[in-house]
């Protein structure tokens, strides 16, 4: 019995690694510098935000931590032409008043660049100040907390 139940972790251990590769658009990002992390689900496009349901499933969203203000992912498109993967990205504020489009794309296991493109600037809140953020900004892969 405790071989299969080892079985049964180990692969699913292989299976969720495999899915990260043939899957890059599905992932929590994160940058320390600017803490800001993004949730994507660039294929299911069922990412839920937390406290603010009535938005209903997306593709993501990018975040400062400690506050509830966001940028909505409402529309992704993968370039599976690219040799990197990437994607273009059309992100809205929470209110609806700002939008900008932009390139996320992968750089490697765990790096991903996000390049704003045209349209409003991207920025947060920050110690009661609007923060800009820059044009290019890099993001990690980190584990779901």
């Amino acid at each position: 019995m405790r071989i299969s139940v080892f079985s049964f972790f180990l692969a699913a251990g292989m299976a969720a690694t495999a899915q990260t590769a043939e899957e890059p658009f599905k992932a929590h990002l994160y940058n320390e510098e600017y803490n800001v992390a993004m949730h994507i689900d660039f294929y299911g496009q069922d990412i839920t935000i937390p406290g603010q349901e009535l938005f209903g499933p997306m593709a993501g969203y990018l975040v400062k931590d400690a506050t509830t203000y966001c940028w909505l992912v409402v529309d992704a498109d993968i370039d599976t032409a690219s040799s990197a993967p990437r994607a273009t990205l059309l992100m809205s504020n929470d209110y609806g008043s700002e939008d900008f489009q932009a390139e996320l794309t992968v750089k490697g296991d765990t790096l991903y660049v996000l390049r704003h493109m045209k349209g409003s600037v991207l920025k947060v809140p920050n110690k009661g100040k609007w923060q800009k953020l820059p044009k290019m900004i890099e993001f990690r892969r980190r584990n779901k907390r």
